[in-house]
């Protein structure tokens, strides 16, 4: 699914085209995503503009205005295979097109969602008090998000560093994708008690979370099933993977096979020498 750093790459790929700009409702063709969309959402947003797209951990917010006066907010996630799109607003939908967002000039930004895991929400107040924000963690390319911060997130934990990493409450925005890549660049075996693991190596793992989301931010993302850019493009850091989907292959490090194994439910890519 999309994780922060394709989240980040549409966001700075619609702002442009978003920010500023009247919106003049919006066109439901299927409300029933993750959670419906509300049904007075043309209402909610005819005549507000954009005066921002931001970004919460894997949450789009288009931050709202009336006479510069706050109007709500949109929040959007991308669910499993969702994206969105700045195209001509008669531009023929397809199948999995479920929302379209008019905007002065004849644009629409439009959301393709095609498994319809994500959603479009209305958050009448302030965005990060939203029910869906206000329990998540530091974000790891924040300026603070160092080891101190990630070990404050993981103190007491029992379960292994990789499940923890995925818990939203802990670190925002992290995925499968690239806890197992941070996890490899630390050195750190994702299976080790998130806990137990010594505040030198926690300071690693830091730096490896932030450094692998800022290169694959770079990178526009990676492209896995539908994910596209803002702009249509896809992302490329996947081919940047040093262990993700690379089982049997040797490691980039040691020249040991990388191996798969599932933990907590989800695939895990590894390697079992440098990994400790």
């Amino acid at each position: 699914m999309p994780e922060l750093p394709e989240v980040e790459t549409t966001r700075r790929g619609i702002a442009p085209h978003v920010e500023g700009r009247r919106l003049l409702g919006a066109v439901v063709r299927e409300a029933r995503l993750r959670r419906p969309v509300p049904p007075d959402l043309h209402r909610r947003i005819a005549g507000a503009r954009v005066r921002a797209v931001a970004r919460r951990a894997k949450y789009l917010i288009l931050e709202l205005i009336r006479e510069d006066s706050p109007a709500g907010a949109l929040l959007i996630h991308l669910g499993m295979s969702g994206s969105l799109r700045v195209l001509d607003a008669n531009a023929p939908p397809g199948p999995h097109d479920h929302v379209d967002l008019r905007l002065e000039g004849g644009r629409a930004l439009r959301l393709r969602d095609p498994r319809r895991f994500g959603l479009v929400l209305f958050c009448p107040g302030d965005p990060p008090a939203h029910p869906l924000l206000a329990g998540l963690g530091p974000e790891p390319l924040d300026p603070g998000f160092d080891g101190a911060a990630l070990a404050a997130a993981l103190h007491g934990r029992r379960s292994a560093v990789k499940a923890a990493l995925l818990d939203q409450k802990v670190v925002a925005g992290v995925g499968n994708i690239y806890a197992c890549e941070a996890l490899f660049e630390a050195g750190i075996h994702p299976a080790r008690p998130a806990g137990r693991i010594a505040p030198v190596r926690l300071a690693r793992l830091a730096g490896a979370l932030r450094a692998v989301m800022a290169e694959a931010v770079a990178a526009g993302g990676s492209t896995l099933r539908d994910f596209v850019g803002g702009d249509g493009r896809p992302g490329y850091f996947q081919h940047r993977f040093r262990v993700y989907g690379r089982a049997g292959a040797p490691c980039p490090r040691c020249g040991g096979a990388i191996r798969r194994r599932l933990l907590a439910q989800r695939v895990t890519y590894y390697c079992p020498r440098c990994q400790r």
